[in-house]
């Protein structure tokens, strides 16, 4: 035992005994994985197709799988780090919310907390929905990790996928259908990687797929309940694709809306608590109950940008030299010209691209063999679906995957129906779908098997050399920004610290000011340099705290101790003025459903 694992302990071909290197390794896995396939081909499908028979175990396997996988990783990927703009808004929601409370009261100098996506006026407050927060908040109370909430909702995506092809299709293509969820939106997938959403929307729109023809063929209130629930959880992750939801789900019932009178009455009931959450979130952060954090932001700081058929929003408050980047690169994107069908057009082919994150490569040689189930009712409505929320999310400037993430359960059912379509393909007498099909399930899971297991022995230089060429996986790795090493700092520093951060004269759209639901009792306060005697404004009202410089310009990130005001430390540039400045408005804008990013 211990002479084998030195063997495999290293993958440098001169220092084990049969020579192997990673791509040695990793074909080696490869091959061993179709050969046992293929002689052990029987064995397997009849198990498998027992195992599948078994909604609870699957379901149960299924939830694992994914978070087993991804914790594997954790030697080479810890756990992620916040990231990105949204990360943060995320972070804070989720905080906020494990404080059990809707939003925070505005620090008495907010000015120098201001960010992205986060008010600090009327309440310090993310600006986005519920749903992804809540995730966050039951990973941070639970387990005292946020990621453990996102790691979660990717395991029961996994789980109610399977769930939902049950009432579509047989035992062992749900179980099928599971596991391409598992591997498309586990380990590798910044669904699971990052903290800005995916799977909870999916997960919504499982609940709801899955209720709708088990509701029709049998009409039991627990379906109703579900399907209720589904279109709340929707609505409190995705409020603007709620309605592509509820209208698909409102198309498929109608036939049977007479027979269907009292569950339907039961799902709108099941959904009330969301919209209720929803206007007391609104009411908590805004003020309003009408007034969604999302369009307060629009309206104060003109981010996020509006629809497409809309002209650009005006900043009603003074934005920070990053904020107005921001809003001049959204503005960008969004444009000036006036919408039109070929634009519209132009955008929505731009858009095909996307879709690839929600099918690995292999697939589409399957997908041809969806046509032919079009002649089915029930899979005409499953394409109507998809054409509803491509054409509806077509208005908005921008597109992440997880917009439509709602349809995820759809797009691996037509998946599975495409390869059970074309494993019925048989020429003169023999079976060549079926061959067909195992080949390209073979692939995809050797796709996955080839990057998982590059990731897994990810300190190679071989491995990150290739890591650039892979198309939608995204995973941490390394510290690109430096803040993990700047992180590391702090911690390791005794007492309460807080940190000025000092841009470069030059403007960039890179921002570290993000902070903790409660500002005051964080060990690490981030706060904007804003020159020497608002400076000292703060370090009055921060007296126990050891002040930080941070230069996150520098190369690499620079954090000093601060010299107090005789140091002439340089102010942050001149805040931007909004383009043009409409006389103040009496009240906030009372938009109910935007987009929300």
């Amino acid at each position: 035992m211990f002479y084998l694992f030195h063997v495999f302990r290293s993958f440098l071909p001169l220092h084990n005994p049969i020579g192997f290197g990673p791509a040695d390794f990793i074909g080696f896995a490869l091959a061993l994985m179709l050969v046992c396939f293929a002689v052990a081909r029987k064995f397997w499908i009849e198990a498998l197709h027992r195992f599948a028979a078994h909604t609870a175990w699957s379901m149960l396997g299924l939830f694992l799988l994914p978070i087993a996988l991804r914790l594997a990783l954790i030697p080479v990927h810890p756990i992620p780090s916040a990231a990105v703009t949204d990360d943060f808004s995320y972070l804070l929601l989720g905080d906020t919310l494990s404080h059990f409370r809707l939003s925070n009261p505005p620090h008495p100098l907010h000015q120098f907390f201001e960010t992205y996506y986060v008010l600090q006026d009327p309440t310090y407050s993310s600006i986005y929905a519920l749903g992804q927060g809540i995730a966050i908040a039951l990973g941070q109370v639970i387990f005292r990790t946020p990621w453990a909430g996102v790691a979660l909702s990717v395991g029961l995506l996994s789980a109610l996928v399977y769930w939902m092809l049950r009432a579509w299709t047989s035992a062992a293509w749900s179980l099928l259908g599971g596991v391409f969820a598992a591997i498309e939106f586990g380990p590798l997938s910044h669904w699971m990687n990052s903290y800005w959403g995916g799977a909870v929307s999916a997960i919504a729109g499982c609940l709801v797929f899955g209720a709708l023809p088990r509701l029709r063929d049998h009409a039991h209130l627990r379906d109703a309940a579900l399907l209720g629930l589904g279109l709340g959880l929707q609505l409190l992750s995705r409020p603007y694709e709620s309605i592509f939801l509820v209208l698909s789900a409102a198309v498929f019932l109608l036939p049977s809306i007479r027979e269907l009178r009292k569950p339907i009455s039961i799902a709108i009931l099941t959904t009330l608590p969301a919209i209720g959450l929803m206007a007391l979130q609104n009411k908590s952060v805004t003020g309003h109950w009408t007034t969604m954090p999302y369009a307060l932001s629009r309206f104060q700081y003109g981010i996020p940008t509006t629809f497409t058929f809309q002209p650009n929003p005006i900043p009603h408050r003074d934005l920070t030299p990053q904020q107005h980047l921001a809003y001049e690169v959204q503005s960008s994107v969004h444009g000036t010209s006036p919408e039109t069908s070929r634009t519209y057009l132009t955008r929505l082919a731009s858009r095909a691209r996307f879709y690839r994150f929600f099918f690995l490569a292999p697939l589409y040689l399957a997908l041809p063999f969806f046509v032919p189930l079009l002649r089915q009712s029930r899979f005409r409505w499953i394409a109507l679906t998809c054409l509803l929320f491509a054409l509806g999310t077509n208005l908005y400037p921008y597109f992440y995957a997880h917009y439509i993430a709602a349809l995820t359960c759809l797009f691996v059912l037509i998946t599975v129906a495409s390869l059970d379509q074309l494993s019925r393909i048989a020429i003169r007498g023999h079976a060549v779908g079926t061959q067909a099909a195992t080949l390209i399930v073979l692939l995809c899971l050797a796709h996955f098997t080839f990057w998982y297991a590059l990731h897994l022995t990810g300190k190679q230089d071989f491995a990150a050399a290739l890591w650039r060429y892979e198309s939608w996986d995204a995973i941490n790795y390394g510290d690109p920004d430096g803040r993990i090493a700047i992180n590391h700092q702090l911690r390791d520093a005794q007492g309460d610290h807080l940190v000025f951060v000092r841009y470069a004269p030059q403007r960039t759209i890179t921002e570290w000011v993000f902070d903790a639901a409660n500002i005051d009792r964080s060990r690490v306060v981030w706060a904007r340099d804003l020159g020497p005697s608002e400076n000292e404004k703060l370090l009055r009202y921060y007296p126990q705290r050891t002040a930080w410089l941070l230069q996150p310009d520098a190369r690499p990130v620079q954090l000093v101790p601060y010299s107090k005001p005789d140091a002439s430390p340089q102010p942050e540039p001149p805040r931007a003025e909004p383009t043009s400045r409409p006389a103040k408005p009496s009240a906030h804008p009372k938009l109910k459903f935007e987009e929300v990013r």
